[in-house]
């Protein structure tokens, strides 16, 4: 018995399924397809802020914020995927003429959920870094007040710092805002008492 190679997709094959799909988006990795799962409220509820506040600080700035349905194709790793928060500031670069898949994001924002946390961290980070333009990629979690910010040095290196007090508020140099972590977790019921 022989065993079969499993075929794989090309990124504009994948691409063209999720523009004709309309209730179910997965994700794609150099070839493979991963279904992804429904948010819980406090994702969505974390998802919405983050998005309005980028938005109220964009005004009459040309930076761009994106949630949910937009896609970020990472050629380098060859990776088409979902962020739940992204933004750009400057000229924004698409995949093509449909404009729903961005190029350079310069800020990517992941909201971390069980089943997705260690591909958050490690792997997907991973491909995300392989983005020129990305300056910034911050983890919130949906649980307790936790923000993970990484941010690009000078010399390629990415520099951790963290926040866990809804008093401090995150810096995003990298689009000249910031993130309040009491409006990012406003209205979102966290499984321990915040301070």
């Amino acid at each position: 018995m022989s065993v079969q190679p499993v075929p794989r997709l090309s990124f504009d094959d994948w691409l063209a399924a999720e523009r004709a799909m309309t209730d179910a988006r997965s994700e794609f990795v150099d070839g493979e397809i991963f279904a992804m799962t429904g948010g819980t409220a406090e994702h969505n509820t974390i998802s919405v802020n983050v998005s309005a506040e980028l938005r109220a600080q964009f005004k009459r700035r040309p930076c761009y914020v994106y949630a949910g349905d937009m896609k970020v194709r990472v050629d380098a790793a060859n990776i088409g995927a979902y962020p739940d928060v992204m933004a750009v500031c400057g000229e924004r670069s698409f995949h093509d003429q449909r404009r729903d898949t961005i190029t350079n994001p310069t800020l990517i924002i992941e909201i971390l959920s069980d089943s997705t946390e260690a591909y958050d961290r490690g792997d997907k980070f991973s491909h995300y870094r392989r983005l020129p333009s990305l300056r910034t990629y911050l983890l919130l979690s949906q649980h307790r007040v936790s923000a993970e910010l990484y941010v690009r040095q000078e010399d390629g290196q990415w520099l951790l710092s963290t926040y866990e007090s809804l008093s401090e508020t995150v810096p995003l140099e990298s689009v000249g805002a910031s993130l309040a972590l009491i409006e990012v977790y406003d209205k979102v019921e966290l499984d321990s008492a915040a301070d």
